[in-house]
């Protein structure tokens, strides 16, 4: 074999490797991508099927409710305009409590509920993650829109004489 088919063949070689290497690197961070939907999102059927995403918001004040065995709890996720219910088996953080920021991270049933296999919970007084705070600003703003008064709605004050 001539030096110039030695070089060629170990250049090609190399790039073989650095494909194959790139391609399992690939795979890997796209099979640990878990993308944030909103409650809303999920009510309106644009949640992924059979694949873990995170949906976060608001957990709804008395929404908690424990198992007897002191690790299956089920809560209500909201952004305010919708709500899903979502059941978890493990411990909670510390911080998790109702009124306050929440992420959950699983996948949706068929049922429409949400099976989580992470709960995440704010950290400090002002956090809630980016994400959920900004669904939950999203959804007040629809809610303000909806309700519109009744002098912006077309309606004229009649003049006085």
């Amino acid at each position: 074999m001539k030096s110039r088919h030695k070089k060629l063949a170990l250049i090609v070689g190399a790039l073989a490797i650095v494909g194959i290497i790139a391609a399992l690197v690939l795979n890997a961070l796209n099979s640990n991508i878990a993308l944030y939907i909103t409650p809303t999102d999920v009510a309106a059927g644009k949640a992924p099927k059979d694949k873990l995403f995170r949906i976060g918001g608001l957990v709804k004040e008395g929404s908690i409710k424990r198992q007897a065995d002191g690790v299956t709890i089920a809560f209500i996720i909201t952004d305010t305009e919708k709500d899903i219910p979502v059941n978890y088996k493990g411990i909670l953080p510390d911080l998790f409590k109702e009124g306050k920021g929440a992420v959950a991270q699983g996948k949706l049933t068929a049922e429409g509920s949400f099976n989580a296999t992470e709960v995440l919970a704010k950290h400090d007084e002002n956090y809630m993650p980016p994400e959920a705070a900004q669904a939950v600003d999203d959804a007040q703003e629809r809610a303000a829109s909806k309700h519109v008064s009744p002098s912006s709605a077309g309606e004229t004050p009649k003049a006085s004489n």
